[in-house]
């Protein structure tokens, strides 16, 4: 698939793609990494994620198409050849060399002899300048993260790739190192390309963000976009909860669809949907949890006239602090998950209770009735188990 005609990113790729005997890793894709950007390959388990940035570094060889980095060919590079260099999960320091000397260690084997500045200036990037005289044992592991991203980038790569670096990290710590990965990533300009099955940590740090599933790139888009607008349920399911509600396509009115879902009548905007909108059509209408609002039934003529709305009955509850989270039963679709903020919080909303949800037209998605509902559902929680 051809996913950007920018021929002057600092990685492209061309047609690339790697099988294993009959076992196809990355069918062949078109893919440019623009300059100076942060970029992340994101997708579940054997998605083809990590198969992809190890042909950009050189470990593995493409079975098809090419890798420019710049304007250079580097297909057929060895890995110390190419101007990238690579961030792995298990940090992989010299545990009898101090943090000075494990970040000096590049300069030191291209024979530059006066390395002090330099590795003194990027220690303070990545705000480790008073730990430089200990062993990495002696440092947390997000302090031992930042120690192997200053000793990549003290080679001035053209592309420093990622691979799961937060994984080994608890979520406090990972939270904290995506804001810095991005700080330090903004300071030095330089193209960051990020592999990770964390929907949170792509959307965090990336500017653009390929969603990938069994090999191939579903969709590829800044953060915000393939939340609001996701084109497949793989990508709906994937990044975040979707409602997805089956419905029939009745009538077209000015630039909104009107659909037939369960008894009652639903208006999607036709410029949010990506399925056929023939009379009779069949179409998923997609809503993300918090667009929708929660209302008693005993309060239902208080909605707004042009909502979108539903009945059903609360079916749980869930507390989480920042939010409720609801699970509603309806004859339109069962367990409709529903987040509200607790800001104002409705004591009646509680198990058992008849509500109304409703939400404006303008968020809702519609995709392809052809497609698995529940594709992406699985791999986010494998991912999290």
């Amino acid at each position: 698939m051809k996913t950007t005609n920018d021929s002057g990113g600092d990685v492209r790729l061309t047609g690339i793609g790697k099988t294993y005997g009959s076992f196809t890793a990355v069918h062949p894709l078109d893919l440019t990494v623009p300059q100076g950007s942060f970029f992340a390959l994101l997708g579940a388990s054997g998605c083809g994620k990590t198969t992809t940035l190890r042909m950009i570094a050189g470990l593995e060889e493409p079975t098809t198409g090419t890798v420019h980095l710049g304007d250079q060919d580097v297909t057929r590079l060895p890995p110390y050849k190419r101007p990238v260099n690579t961030v792995f999960q298990s940090y992989a320091l010299f545990p009898h060399l101090d943090i000075f000397e494990n970040v000096a260690f590049g300069l030191r084997r291209r024979g530059i002899k006066s390395v002090k500045k330099q590795v003194e200036d990027m220690l303070e990037l990545v705000q480790l300048g008073e730990q430089a005289r200990k062993k990495p044992h002696q440092l947390s592991g997000g302090q031992q993260q930042r120690v192997a991203v200053a000793r990549a980038l003290i080679n001035h790569p053209k592309v420093l790739l990622l691979d799961e670096p937060l994984g080994a990290l608890d979520l406090k710590l990972r939270r904290q190192m995506q804001l810095e990965l991005k700080r330090i990533q903004t300071e030095v300009g330089i193209t960051f390309v990020h592999v990770t099955h964390d929907q949170e940590e792509a959307m965090t740090m990336a500017d653009t963000v390929a969603v990938m599933n069994a090999g191939r790139v579903e969709q590829l888009g800044a953060p915000a976009d393939l939340y609001e607008n996701p084109r497949s349920t793989f990508v709906a399911n994937f990044l975040g909860t979707s409602n997805l509600i089956q419905a029939e396509v009745d009538t077209r009115s000015g630039d909104d669809i009107v659909l037939r879902a369960g008894g009652g009548k639903l208006v999607l905007p036709a410029a949010r949907c990506t399925a056929p909108t023939a009379a009779g059509g069949k179409v998923l209408v997609g809503v993300r949890p918090e667009k929708i609002a929660l209302t008693h039934a005993d309060d239902a003529g208080s909605i707004p006239e042009g909502r979108n709305r539903i009945t059903g009955t609360i079916a749980d509850a869930s507390f989480i602090g920042v939010s409720t989270q609801y699970v509603v039963d309806s004859a339109v679709c069962p367990e409709l998950a529903v987040y509200a903020q607790n800001v104002e919080r409705d004591g009646r909303l509680v198990p058992g209770a008849e509500v109304v949800l409703h939400w404006s037209p303008a968020h809702t998605f519609g995709l392809d009735a052809d497609q698995d509902i529940d594709a992406g559902v699985g791999s986010v929680e494998e991912e999290a188990a």
